[in-house]
């Protein structure tokens, strides 16, 4: 299936020169003199390369489609990530340079959807927001109450962001997987 560049949207998965794509960001150009173009810039969902590449208004691009599964997260093992079906417990793996920034939300038992292009896995869609454990902060130190201070925190998955400094060793905290950022504090 085609898809016209009057089409062109954010996440919009396409095929460029054979390889499967995600449209990043884009721009409808229309100069003074000559014909209207469409700058995109692209990523590959193989390699995680991005390109910028202009298209001739009106030009017609090929639409990916992907098979899509829910998955459950298991385990790494090395540099490999293992995910069940959740349907036919079948189990693949995806390379942590294939994961990109996913890999930072990952717990063990997280259900996400897997993308698969010709049978094989290239990709994840995480939920907006997930669950992980603080397994390193230094502690708050009491009478610190400026607003909106914050110190690092190491999660389970090893990825470390800014905390409020209420946030202790053991907490379970809510983090946006779309910007990386603290949400809240969850109750136990």
């Amino acid at each position: 299936m085609l898809v016209s560049t009057s089409e062109f949207r954010k996440g919009l998965k396409v095929l460029i020169d054979g390889e499967p794509s995600i449209i990043v960001d884009f721009q409808h150009v229309k100069p003074g003199k000559g014909g209207a173009f469409v700058r995109t810039r692209i990523k590959s969902l193989i390699t995680g390369n991005v390109l910028d590449v202009t298209f001739r208004s009106g030009e017609k691009v090929e639409l990916l489609e992907l098979e899509e599964k829910k998955m459950q997260y298991l385990y790494k093992e090395e540099n490999r990530y293992y995910f069940m079906d959740q349907d036919t417990y079948d189990q693949v793996f995806i390379d942590e340079e294939n994961l990109g920034d996913a890999k930072f939300y990952l717990s063990e038992g997280l259900v996400i959807t897997v993308s698969f292009y010709k049978g094989n896995p290239i990709g994840v869609e995480l939920p907006n927001f997930v669950d992980l454990k603080v397994v390193k902060t230094e502690p708050g130190i009491r009478g610190d109450t400026a607003q909106s201070a914050t110190k690092p925190a190491t999660l389970e998955t090893g990825y470390t962001l800014q905390v409020p400094l209420f946030v202790n060793e053991g907490d379970i905290v809510k983090i946006d997987t779309r910007t990386g950022e603290y949400i809240e504090r969850v109750m136990k």
